[in-house]
């Protein structure tokens, strides 16, 4: 982005990519066969201008173990040693992607899960993002010396709503920067509660151009968490560039697929072990883990 027109760009990327969502989303919708892929749909599309489909498989259809898709998440602030301990076990029986967790637990997960193809997954400027950007920059650099493979940061909301991109792609940029240097994968967490539409579509817009790795949508202990619309919005804006993470009141299998029906390609919640139970048939454990997410 250059410099004089930051601000500007921005705001026409959203009013753009807003305009064309805008009352159509049906054009959106469009999962399968049977919810709506039919010949004449599609043909419909592609004299608008689509020149790709993107079409998710239906429930039946999802790889063999969800696992691999799901962070599973510990990040209250009363976390035990053991619970951190029973977390780590889960991961290594069920084969999560990552465990998200508080970076000072960074170090005792990567110890864990030394050898397992279950990477270690924390957060930065959390649960606010309302810190300086070199500070969220020293976190992530700290965290990944400690084993950390993925880092979720939070996004200076604030600045965000008064219209500063120019402080928030530097914030974001930091993050990015340090996790691409040491080979770390970044997460950029915009808090969609708390956003207008208009606002999640700058959010994603400067996270994109500041050279982070996914968009997240919530941290779970905002006023709301993930919801199928936002992360539908979110992958229209990042295109498939960038991952999704759907967080926040994911709760059981039904709710995790509407995640990813809806574009998400990870999926953030603290009942990981009851999603992969129902995925097989298995009897499903407690509705609510002990993560907060």
């Amino acid at each position: 982005m250059a410099e004089l027109t930051r601000e500007a760009l921005v705001e026409a990327i959203a009013a753009a990519v807003l305009e064309r969502v805008s009352g159509h989303e049906d054009r959106w919708a469009c999962r399968d066969l049977a919810a709506g892929c039919s010949p004449d749909h599609m043909q419909h599309m592609v004299r608008r201008g689509a020149e790709r489909f993107g079409l998710c498989a239906p429930a039946r259809g999802y790889p063999a173990s969800i696992a691999r898709m799901i962070d599973h998440t510990l990040l209250k602030a009363d976390a035990t040693a053991a619970q951190i301990e029973t977390l780590c076990s889960e991961a290594r029986q069920h084969g999560f992607a990552t465990v998200c967790v508080n970076p000072v637990w960074v170090a005792t997960c990567a110890r864990l899960l030394s050898g397992t193809e279950t990477g270690v997954c924390t957060v930065a400027g959390f649960p606010l993002g309302a810190t300086l950007p070199e500070v969220k920059a020293v976190e992530t650099a700290r965290v990944i010396e400690d084993g950390a493979h993925e880092v979720d940061m939070v996004i200076n909301v604030g600045a965000l709503k008064s219209g500063d991109y120019r402080l928030v792609e530097r914030d974001v940029a930091g993050v990015a920067a340090c996790c691409r240097a040491k080979g770390a994968v970044s997460k950029v967490i915009i808090e969609a509660a708390l956003l207008s539409d208009d606002e999640k579509v700058k959010a994603c817009v400067i996270a994109k151009a500041a050279g982070a790795d996914f968009v997240k949508t919530s941290t779970g202990f905002g006023p709301g968490g993930a919801t199928a619309e936002d992360v539908a919005l979110m992958r229209r804006v990042v295109g498939p560039g960038l991952g999704v993470k759907a967080a926040g009141g994911v709760r059981d299998l039904k709710a995790a697929q509407a995640m990813i029906e809806a574009g998400a390609d990870r999926i953030g919640a603290s009942v990981g072990v009851k999603i992969v139970q129902e995925s097989t048939g298995a009897p499903a454990g407690p509705a609510s883990g002990p993560g907060g997410y």
